[in-house]
């Protein structure tokens, strides 16, 4: 695909999966997320690379730090907040609120493969299990 071309807010909105792939550059990757009340991404790092995080819908916790065991920094975030999680930050995101998170996230360069629809947390982490014991 030479790029992308959509409504951001609309894509992220209507997205029903836990994660699914939009795009995937040479340098980044775009994926959009529908997390239920009270679901998480899950405590993550990603050692060389950035992420940046919109949300679009609902409310979110994220936390972050130098350390797994040592998230320094907590914050309550809303629609048309963004996040910059540098490589090498400790990181999960919560649905703090009462219905569905949407947000959408850019990785720079990609994390996940091209083409990846997670419907589920559950799908997600045996994808990550698969991929991190190979």
């Amino acid at each position: 695909m030479p790029g992308w071309f959509s409504n951001i807010e609309e894509a992220t909105i209507d997205n029903a999966n836990f994660r699914t792939v939009l795009f995937t550059g040479r340098s980044l990757q775009l994926t959009v997320m529908s997390l239920k009340p009270g679901e998480e991404i899950g405590l993550e790092v990603h050692d060389d690379i950035d992420q940046f995080i919109r949300i679009e819908k609902g409310r979110a916790r994220v936390s972050t730090g130098k350390a797994k065991d040592q998230l320094d920094e907590t914050r309550e975030v809303g629609e048309d907040w963004a996040v910059i999680i540098p490589a090498g930050t400790w990181h999960n995101v919560v649905n703090a609120g009462d219905g569905e998170l949407k947000l959408y996230s850019i990785y720079a360069p990609a994390e996940h493969p091209d083409g990846t629809v997670h419907r589920t947390k559950a799908e997600a982490d045996a994808a990550e299990a698969e991929h991190h014991h190979r």
